[in-house]
């Protein structure tokens, strides 16, 4: 029986560009990274971990489009979270709303969307 998701991965043009985006605005920490053989077209590959969270950034010689998806990140403090990603510039795609809670425990959850470096679609609940 599978057990959980391991990692999400991202097409990333500029690695550096997208590992300190996501340490400074979301708290992830890079943790490992390496060469993948036999394929040229990818530069490195990048592992980055928030909690059990794992994000991959696969950095591509070639273009790549992030699109059709996006992944959800939980905050502790949705309010001060979201003026904090305001402040530096995160480019929002949707402005916070009160979804309806799948949950009981969401009943007062807030959600918002926001846009990666490469156009990947980040969303905050909390």
């Amino acid at each position: 029986m599978f057990t959980h998701i391991d990692h999400v991965a991202i097409s990333v043009k500029d690695r550096e560009k997208s590992i300190k985006f996501y340490e400074e605005n979301f708290g992830f920490k890079k943790y490992y990274e390496h060469n993948v053989p036999n394929m040229p077209e990818i530069e490195k590959v990048v592992y980055l971990k928030l909690g059990s969270t794992v994000l991959e950034f696969e950095h591509w010689n070639t273009e790549r489009k992030n699109s059709g998806y996006h992944f959800c990140i939980i905050s502790d403090d949705f309010d001060d979270d979201y003026n904090r990603l305001i402040a530096n510039g995160v480019k929002l795609l949707q402005v916070p709303h009160l979804p309806e809670p799948r949950v009981a425990s969401e009943k007062s959850w807030q959600r918002t969307l926001f846009q990666g470096p490469d156009g990947e679609t980040i969303e905050i609940r909390g």
